[in-house]
């Protein structure tokens, strides 16, 4: 199976037991998660070698971080460790009509203070086939930047397939640099982007019509771009939403069927699980449409799980795919 590195920041989650809000809560529920590692771990159920590239303070919680990665099935041996504080974020669970609400605090965090040079990318991406950002990671600070853009030339270097989820975070961008500064020479050297047609034209500037007009500037702009993905989301309430997906592979626009997910356990995560799954079917299927259907089905399936990460298998999501949909018992 492929080997797949990834590099983002990991968080302490602390969730309120039994749907209670912020305000109402004297206890929490704890567990660790971060996009990109999100990805790595969905790929580790399904059968890829990952490993994830991360910095933890060198203190118990830090290493009950790596070790918590660590049972999940990554390759922990990337893993730096310095600074102070694990970043953190708090979730409210939303039910019903009262959505859920995040309170991040990550100001100073270790991964956030990465330099460039900390990271020798050559020896980290020996022997893989695919490398994983995301957009978060680039709006933390000029360090995390140059990081990133410096395991990307070596990737694209490499000849190491590149995936990005490129998205828009106004609240983190706070060192001094715009989006439209840092992500254009990023997604210079990447494969399969995942984003929307809103925040395509956001970061470079195009005045698109749709999505596929959208899809061909990227390409035109950016030769590397092989697919450009995105999900589609109708939410009903905080815990029912419909979920569908589109591909564009530079000559057609794949679409697939919609799933519909009520009750929704964890909502957090679900992207992730979507770009995980396109992952393995674009290296796994010799299918587009196939691929991009169990991607779905695997982020559909994420909404169920709690926790950050997807926690299923290949089987289970193909079931999904199938349409196997009605939740009869297994026996």
């Amino acid at each position: 199976m492929p080997k797949i590195v990834t590099f983002g920041e990991v968080m302490m989650r602390l969730t309120p037991p039994n749907l209670a809000r912020l305000s109402q809560t004297s206890s929490f529920d704890i567990t660790f998660g971060g996009g990109e590692a999100n990805v790595a771990m969905s790929l580790a159920d399904f059968g890829f070698e990952a490993a994830h590239v991360a910095r933890f303070p060198d203190h118990a919680l830090g290493h009950r971080a790596a070790r918590f990665l660590r049972e999940r099935g990554l390759d922990i041996s990337t893993i730096l460790y310095g600074g102070n504080r694990i970043g953190t974020y708090y979730l409210e669970e939303g039910a019903s009509l009262r959505a859920s609400q995040i309170v991040y605090d990550r100001q100073f965090s270790a991964f956030s203070e990465i330099q460039a040079g900390m990271i020798d990318w050559d020896q980290v991406l020996h022997g893989a086939s695919w490398f994983h950002w995301a957009g978060i990671t680039p709006a933390l600070s000029q360090g995390c930047a140059d990081a990133c853009l410096e395991a990307v030339q070596a990737a694209q270097r490499l000849g190491v397939r590149v995936s990005g989820d490129i998205f828009y975070r106004a609240n983190l961008w706070k060192y001094g640099k715009t989006p439209q500064e840092i992500i254009p020479e990023l997604t210079r050297h990447t494969n399969l982007v995942n984003s929307s047609k809103g925040v395509l034209d956001l970061l470079f500037g195009f005045t698109s019509t749709d999505f596929t007009d959208a899809c061909r500037q990227l390409q035109a702009t950016f030769p590397a771009v092989q697919w450009v993905a995105d999900t589609d989301r109708t939410q009903h309430s905080a815990t029912h939403n419909d979920l569908s997906a589109t591909l564009w592979n530079g000559q057609s626009l794949l679409q697939t069927p919609t799933f519909t997910i009520d009750p929704i356990i964890d909502r957090i995560g679900g992207g992730d699980a979507f770009v995980a799954g396109l992952i393995y079917g674009l290296t796994q299927f010799n299918d587009e449409q196939q691929a991009l259907t169990f991607a779905v089905a695997a982020s559909a399936l994420k909404h169920t799980i709690s926790g950050d990460a997807n926690d299923c298998s290949v089987a289970e999501v193909e079931a999904i795919a199938a349409g196997q949909t009605s939740g009869r018992i297994k026996r």
